[in-house]
């Protein structure tokens, strides 16, 4: 069995897609556009064929995911947002921390299990956790300003310090599920993978890194690694750039 295969099984990894690979590296594009061909390419690099990538990308621009002009396809409307997440997810503005919470409280829309898809779409961009039904908060450590969510039936709160607040992070977040899995993904970088699992893991970074709560160090447990994880991924992102640029 080979190592890449052997590393794919012991991180959960499916092979990406064709749209996974065009969005993975339109997500990663500043400014998030690219010809065509480059694209068809990126998918050559994953034995996907040239017809299946331009399916895709045409399915993606009925979706509203891109847009074509000139030869070239672009990200739009929901993935823009992507994007600025994934980008303030390496590299967010994180505060002194006074041992403030921010809330956002549900009106009637946005309560019931019915709305819960809604919910996570309004807080989970904030990265903001279910402290009870129809309560999402988190530590006001974050150097971002809150949406507007009025029209979502909700209003923005705020809370002084609360009693052990290490205490509820880790009710509201699995931290020791997400600092195994970083880890695991600090050490597949470390392996030095072949083209294709470089791509697959970097597209896995990505997504764990959207999913760090960023929390006041006072709030971690001992030896989180967060910043570990960004600092390798900033090498890894720098070397999958260089891969990128010599096959498209």
């Amino acid at each position: 069995m080979s190592g890449s295969v052997t590393t794919d099984e012991r991180l959960g990894l499916r092979p990406l897609t064709a749209r996974s690979v065009l969005l993975s590296v339109l997500l990663g594009t500043h400014p998030p556009e690219l010809p065509v061909r480059a694209l068809v390419r990126a998918g050559a690099l994953f034995g996907i064929p040239d017809g299946t990538i331009r399916v895709a990308l045409s399915r993606m621009a009925a979706d509203g995911d891109v847009e074509a002009g000139g030869g070239r396809y672009r990200l739009a409307g929901r993935l823009l947002e992507r994007q600025r997440r994934q980008d303030e997810g390496r590299a967010a503005a994180i505060l002194d921390w006074d041992g403030s919470w921010e809330l956002i409280l549900a009106g009637p829309r946005l309560r019931g299990a019915d709305a819960k898809a809604n919910a996570s779409a309004l807080t989970g961009p904030l990265r903001m956790a279910e402290w009870r039904d129809g309560v999402w908060g988190r530590p006001a450590n974050l150097g971002r300003r809150l949406p507007d969510v009025a029209q979502a039936g909700a209003r923005i709160a705020r809370t002084g310090p609360l009693d052990d607040p290490a205490g509820l992070a880790g009710q509201l977040w699995d931290l020791d599920a997400w600092a195994a899995r970083a880890l695991e993904l600090t050490a597949a970088m470390d392996d030095r993978p072949g083209p294709a699992l470089h791509f697959t893991i970097s597209a896995a970074v990505v997504a764990h890194l959207r999913d760090d709560p960023l929390l006041p160090f006072e709030l971690l447990p001992r030896q989180w690694p967060g910043a570990t994880l960004r600092r390798r991924y900033t090498t890894f992102e720098a070397d999958l750039t260089a891969l990128l640029r010599r096959e498209l």
